[in-house]
């Protein structure tokens, strides 16, 4: 593939991706979920969570738009809290979100979790341990996600995420990951 129909490749992927992501956050009062979600990438992840080592590749959206609820659990059990153990309902905004991230720079590439849900406990002990944790963190009620995509550059995941609009995107370089979150849109 040429250089420059690689380009138009992405440019096209990038504006479906954010018309989709333009559905996301506008649609969801006038249509069910399944109508807006049959306009996104292909509903599929493949996750390791760096801190239980364990991996699992889930499709958790048929090409209809139904999401498959046991696919949900799955991907709530393997982001559940490692300190505490608790398991929280992901957003599946965040899950699109993320989605949609991948499928712009990671190509099918495991994504590593080094946070998703936060128990509201472990994530008092971070702030005392001064780990910089926010009180109000977004963690705590499966809202965020602090990750990385082996072999694709930090700033290109930021960039991609930033794009998309659909949230929060934080830049942790020295740390090694990038946070996303579907709170309001802004950047650190």
């Amino acid at each position: 593939m040429s250089q420059e129909t690689e380009e138009l490749w992405s440019r096209r992927f990038f504006l479906k991706s954010s018309l989709a992501g333009m559905l996301i956050l506008g649609s969801r009062l006038m249509f069910p979920e399944s109508a807006w979600a049959q306009s996104l990438p292909e509903g599929r992840l493949h996750l390791y969570n760096a801190h239980t080592d364990e991996r699992l590749q889930v499709t958790y959206r048929n090409q209809s738009g139904q999401y498959d609820q046991q696919a949900l659990k799955d991907i709530n059990y393997l982001l559940r809290c490692h300190h505490s153990k608790k398991i929280c309902q992901m957003d599946i905004q965040l899950l699109e979100y993320m989605n949609q991230v991948e499928k712009l720079v990671g190509q099918g590439k495991e994504i590593h979790v080094y946070s998703a849900y936060r128990s509201p406990s472990y994530n008092k002990l971070l702030i005392r341990l001064g780990r910089g944790a926010a009180p109000n963190s977004l963690h705590t009620v499966g809202q965020a996600m602090d990750f990385s995509i082996p072999g694709v550059r930090l700033s290109k995941i930021r960039r991609a995420a930033v794009k998309l609009r659909l949230g929060g995107v934080g830049y942790y370089g020295r740390r090694g990951f990038i946070h996303i979150d579907t709170g309001a849109v802004r950047y650190w």
